[in-house]
């Protein structure tokens, strides 16, 4: 997706948008800023990663995307 997001959907069902611009700043995930690489984001069993290892686990992921369900009302879904 656009503007750093993932689309993210669940073993569980579970549905949503991950927003990784909040962690763009930290060193680790400087090289997710270039679009080309961003979009290089592949599922792994245990979250998303990239191909020098940037990675988020699914603790994060669903935790990110059920705050902004709370703030938004509409962001994560369960099938």
């Amino acid at each position: 997706m656009e503007d750093y997001q993932v689309m993210v959907t669940t073993e569980s069902g579970l549905q949503g948008i991950f927003d990784v611009k909040p962690y763009l700043h930290g060193p680790a995930f400087h090289e997710l800023k270039n679009p080309a690489y961003f979009n290089m984001v592949r599922p792994v069993k245990w979250g998303i990663r990239w191909p020098r290892e940037q990675d988020f686990s699914s603790d994060t992921i669903i935790y990110d995307m059920q705050n902004a369900q709370e703030v938004n009302g509409v962001n994560v879904v369960s099938e």
